[in-house]
């Protein structure tokens, strides 16, 4: 007897059915087929034929999607390696600052979010308002480089790179796992890109060579208009790839972060360790308090990445003391930073680089603070790992909310 009239003669035994299947589903889809056009009326078989053909639907409907997704991307990659160049042009000429470089990079990748994942027509008003406002307000900026207006530039990407969270979470961006996912979409895109990246420069490097043995210097031309044009457009690739789910960065982030925590943790400590020993003082050294400041951001970027790829169980692990450590010696820099830029601005006055550090710094340790008692907690098993999340996620708009009072009011009052 064939499998046909199995399929037949045990219409009513499922789990004879589900075996047949699963010992050769393609014999079985084959033979099925006959079967449903002897019996277009029962009901198992109807439940069969939709459960044979859902998969094949999805698979359909995602290819559609990502021949869409794909077109659509590649075009944003263009405009964004047109609009680069052209952006460069005008940085040559000195007419207006490289900060705006960022503008034809970073709107674009915010648009590929809001056509992958369409948010409400307010959200997507309030981006296109915001991006039109922060550009057209940095460029009536005079190109003098004063202070003020250099942190506005340098604050310029932070205030971007919320904007860019809110396209990314969408109609969610007040949920924490929405947010969450963004902060592992920046780890997984930098990893992927920097791939990337590396590929293009060795690429770069062997074409100039190849035309120089041809006595050829194209070095300048190359860079301004392939390599330039290239970077930007690799960055929308970037996106794209890791907004597909590409397995790659996926699979690469969680042991960077089990692996970097101790590493941070020990050099720092030999570091801070050497520091005292050398007598080095941040109070009265500027470029040493900078040094700090940058250790700073360095641990808390470390510690971050380290919680967000947290596993969602409640078990605990050496990584979580680890990174309670972490935090602790974060706090400790940061309160030494604190302590010598009140030094420096009750001793030399007010600038507004010492405010902008004094911000930072304020910010970052309220952070810090937030995460060690939700650590501390999550220890003592009195809350989740959701709870160090939160205190990570939480905050990052006061973070964009910082920015956007640097780069709109530090230009007029200083």
């Amino acid at each position: 007897m064939d499998i046909n009239n199995l399929v037949i003669e045990n219409i009513a035994n499922p789990q004879e059915l589900e075996r047949m299947y699963r010992k050769d589903p393609k014999t079985f889809k084959k033979s099925f087929s006959q079967a449903w056009e002897q019996n277009p009326d029962s009901q198992v078989l109807g439940v069969w034929y939709e459960r044979l053909h859902f998969k094949e639907m999805v698979k359909t409907e995602k290819s559609s999607l990502l021949q869409k997704g794909f077109l659509f991307m590649g075009i944003l990659a263009i405009l964004a390696g047109i609009s680069t160049r052209i952006i460069y042009h005008f940085v040559e000429q000195e007419a207006i600052a490289p900060i705006n470089l960022a503008f034809g990079i970073i709107p674009f990748i915010a648009a590929y979010f809001v056509y992958n994942n369409t948010p409400k027509k307010s959200i997507i008003y309030s981006l296109v308002a915001l991006f039109l406002i922060s550009g057209i307000y940095l460029n009536m900026l005079p190109l003098n480089y004063k202070d003020s207006i250099i942190l506005a530039y340098l604050h310029l990407p932070i205030f971007l790179w919320v904007l860019v969270g809110l396209a990314y979470t969408g109609n969610e961006y007040a949920k924490g796992s929405a947010r969450l996912s963004y902060i592992k979409f920046n780890l997984e895109y930098f990893i992927l890109y920097a791939s990337m990246a590396v590929s293009g420069m060795v690429l770069a490097a062997l074409t100039m060579q190849l035309f120089s043995f041809v006595g050829l210097d194209i070095e300048d031309f190359y860079f301004s208009n392939v390599v330039l044009f290239g970077a930007a457009a690799l960055a929308i690739v970037a996106a794209y790839l890791v907004s597909m789910n590409l397995k790659l960065a996926k699979n690469i982030t969680p042991y960077i972060a089990k692996i970097f925590s101790p590493l941070v943790l020990v050099t720092l400590l030999v570091y801070l360790i050497t520091v005292i020993w050398v007598g080095k003082n941040p109070f009265l050294d500027r470029d040493f308090l900078i040094v700090f400041n940058g250790i700073l951001l360095g641990v808390l970027a470390v510690t971050i990445f380290s919680i967000i790829e947290k596993d969602s169980d409640k078990k605990k692990s050496i990584s979580d003391y680890i990174n309670v450590a972490l935090i602790v010696l974060a706090l400790i820099i940061d309160s030494v930073a604190l302590s010598a830029i009140v030094f420096r601005l009750s001793s030399y006055g007010i600038t507004p680089n010492r405010i902008a550090v004094l911000g930072v710094n304020i910010l970052i340790w309220a952070n810090l603070i937030w995460i060690m008692i939700s650590y501390i907690r999550f220890l003592q098993n009195k809350s989740g790992p959701s709870t160090i999340q939160n205190a990570v996620t939480k905050y990052l708009p006061v973070y964009g909310l910082w920015a956007a009072f640097v780069i709109f009011t530090f230009p007029i009052i200083f």
